[in-house]
């Protein structure tokens, strides 16, 4: 699994909350998020008791352990014990972490969703949940009010327009910030740029090229465009309702051509920083879903960092995220520490369609900075490799920097991408090259796709078609129902 960052503080003397620190709790947006995304998009098929029934059900009866998810939980269990005096409710019997099959029962979380399904909004962000969250912050040194819950639950989500980055016939579509899907946007966007002007070829199935699925060259291509589309990510990325994001300026054609420039295809660029585009005046749970008429839904949450910041409020039966690691403490930086500002969020759902719009897929990759890269990877496997959606994520995958600051050096190979040749000839351009297996292979995310296509051989008809792919990396599966 990922290292622990003792002290997360990106470099270039930027700084950083460490991820266990109080004040790296942010107040809680998934709640709201599930009574807001009902009721605007339900239609009224299905409400909050709906929705949450089965996850009631689960909680109270309780569910067996996967193995995945046993050897997480049992890396967390000094974390949660330092953490939070109320760490028992999230270990089995009151100590420990609960082992392969076993059940695991969570009364107070079912306490907390009844709160929700009774109350609305209110029975989180106001009431008994909302002054525990207080009470348990506050005994920690932090800072945080009942004012802010309830003026989060009176607010309400905020819904955006996603942009879209258009490669190969296909768009590629991500939230806007303060999320990062503009860091997959830009890397593809720069990879395009670079194939038009002819300093890397176009490869894929049916093209004239030598190159390999995660071929050195192939990786050393993925590596600087990442790298460079993070270089302005983590500066630029931040709260669009308190600072100035130049969202349309960094995807913009002009912009990613001069970022093109930064490309050597012979080395590693040592001299990658952020740019100035134009100014014009969003642990992981991931699903795709469709439906029999073509729509779906791509849906994400998280505590951020495993357990997050470990705090558990008394009776609630949850662990408290830790997002707040995600502002920068420089006071000039865009994305610095501020009242009623939302951090660089890493959480990106994500689909494709042609460039009409009809849908091709819906997919996620989870993983904290691992997303963008694992939505630029799966993307280029299902669009330009003619792999499946279950070949599209399990392949092997890159990344670029380190699990919680993808701007410090190396790069993190899955086994299986390549043979000692590709990672000598990545390490003869410069590139400080990690092997990773077992485990620890969860550093590149998991990743979730449904696929959904009109049948081209059925003439005028409108039959679709469904595959879908769960990565082996997770506990997730593709089911049809």
């Amino acid at each position: 699994m990922p290292d622990e960052p003792v002290a997360n503080a990106p470099p270039n003397g930027e700084g950083g909350i460490p991820m266990t620190h109080v004040h790296a709790v942010t107040v809680p947006g998934a709640a709201a998020a599930w009574v807001d995304v009902l009721e605007t998009f339900g239609s009224g098929k299905i409400g909050l008791a709906g929705a949450l029934e089965e996850g009631i059900r689960l909680a109270e009866e309780g569910a067996p352990i996967s193995l995945l998810s046993s050897v997480m939980w049992a890396q967390e269990v000094e974390n949660l014990k330092a953490a939070s005096p109320n760490y028992a409710e999230i270990l089995k019997g009151g100590t420990r972490a609960p082992k392969e099959g076993e059940i695991v029962r969570m009364p107070h979380l079912a306490d907390t969703f009844r709160e929700l399904v009774r109350h609305g909004k209110k029975g989180f962000y106001e009431g008994r949940v909302a002054q525990a969250i207080v009470d348990v912050i506050k005994s920690r040194g932090g800072v945080m009010e009942l004012e802010d819950l309830k003026n989060h639950g009176e607010a309400g989500s905020e819904i955006v327009q996603p942009v879209f980055m258009e490669y190969g016939g296909r768009r590629l579509w991500e939230c806007t910030p303060n999320g990062q899907g503009l860091v997959a946007l830009m890397a593809l966007g720069i990879l395009d740029n670079l194939q038009k002007e002819g300093v890397v070829p176009d490869f894929g199935k049916g093209k004239e090229c030598h190159w390999k699925h995660n071929s050195a060259e192939y990786l050393h291509v993925l590596i600087e465009v990442l790298r460079i589309a993070f270089s302005d990510g983590r500066h630029w990325i931040a709260d669009p309702k308190v600072v100035k994001v130049p969202t349309e300026g960094l995807i913009d054609k002009a912009y990613l051509a001069e970022r093109a420039k930064l490309f050597n295809p012979d080395k590693r660029n040592d001299n990658i920083d952020h740019g100035t585009p134009a100014f014009q005046s969003c642990d992981t749970v991931y699903f795709s879903v469709t439906d029999k008429y073509g729509n779906a839904c791509s849906f994400i949450n998280s505590n951020y960092g495993g357990f997050g910041s470990g705090i558990v409020p008394k009776g609630c039966g949850f662990v408290l995220q830790n997002r707040g690691c995600g502002f920068s403490l420089h006071p000039d930086h865009p994305n610095v520490l501020a009242p009623r500002k939302r951090p660089y969020h890493t959480i990106i759902p994500s689909l494709i369609t042609d460039t009409d719009n009809n849908l091709d897929a819906v997919f996620g990759v989870m993983g904290g900075f691992m997303q963008p890269q694992g939505h630029l990877q799966v993307f280029l496997n299902l669009l330009v490799w003619g792999m499946n959606p279950q070949q599209a994520v399990d392949a092997p995958r890159i990344s670029v920097g380190k699990p919680y600051d993808p701007r410090v050096s190396g790069v993190s190979v899955e086994e299986g991408v390549g043979d000692s040749g590709v990672m000598d000839e990545l390490a003869r351009k410069g590139h400080e090259i990690t092997i990773v297996k077992g485990w620890y292979r969860g550093i590149f995310g998991r990743g979730q796709m449904i696929r959904c296509r009109l049948d081209e051989e059925d003439g005028d008809s409108k039959t679709r078609v469904w595959s879908a792919g769960s990565d082996m990396r997770g506990d997730g599966h593709a089911v049809g129902y």
